[in-house]
């Protein structure tokens, strides 16, 4: 009967139960912090991974700037500025900027500004100074614009003392803003606007 109340004790007995127990609400822990893990480090990964976006897409904003190089000429005819023209170059580390005008989707913008118009889509021709010709604006290439105002922009009529701006906008990149004022007198063919 001794033997008989030892084993029953023994079977109510629960400390084997209670570390098991314990053994599971461990592993349970362990699981949870695992999943908790992962879902951090997934979103760190996942907002670093856009922070990298915005920055490369920031860099390709900057990367296509022009500059100018050399001076803003006007061609007068006597009373009133013909047609402007200006060189242009890529600045250090941008890329390739289509100065190709006549490409009916991804070319260079150019607006005219003034005091009474204000035109978005004037048309401008493209010479390569030093360049392979191809109509794009390379490293070590440059090219020279030049927008005929009394053709192309009849209504843009720059006299003496007038300011005027010229908003170059490539595909990418920053804008190339050119702003000028002509001299009291445009008696003379070609004048230096610098």
């Amino acid at each position: 009967m001794k033997k008989l109340r030892r084993l029953l004790a023994a079977w109510r007995d629960e400390g084997g139960i209670t570390g098991l127990e314990t053994a599971i609400i461990l592993i349970a822990f362990v699981v949870v912090a695992a999943v908790f893990a992962f879902v951090v480090l997934s979103t760190g990964l996942f907002s670093s991974e856009r922070a990298k976006e915005t920055v490369y897409a920031g860099l390709a904003k900057t990367r296509g700037t022009m500059t100018l190089s050399g001076a803003v000429l006007a061609i007068s005819n006597g009373t009133q500025v013909t047609t402007i023209r200006f060189g242009v170059v890529l600045a250090a580390g941008g890329d390739t900027v289509n100065l190709d005008a006549t490409d009916p989707t991804n070319r260079t913008v150019i607006g005219y500004i003034d005091t009474s118009v204000t035109d978005n889509t004037m048309f401008y021709t493209t010479t390569e100074v030093l360049g392979d010709g191809d109509g794009l604006l390379e490293q070590g290439e440059l090219a020279e614009i030049s927008i005929n105002l009394a053709a192309e922009c009849p209504t843009c009529v720059i006299g003496s003392n007038e300011v005027f701006t010229l908003e170059v906008k490539p595909p990418t990149g920053s804008y190339l803003v050119i702003q000028r004022m002509t001299p009291p007198s445009l008696a003379e063919t070609v004048i230096n606007l610098n």
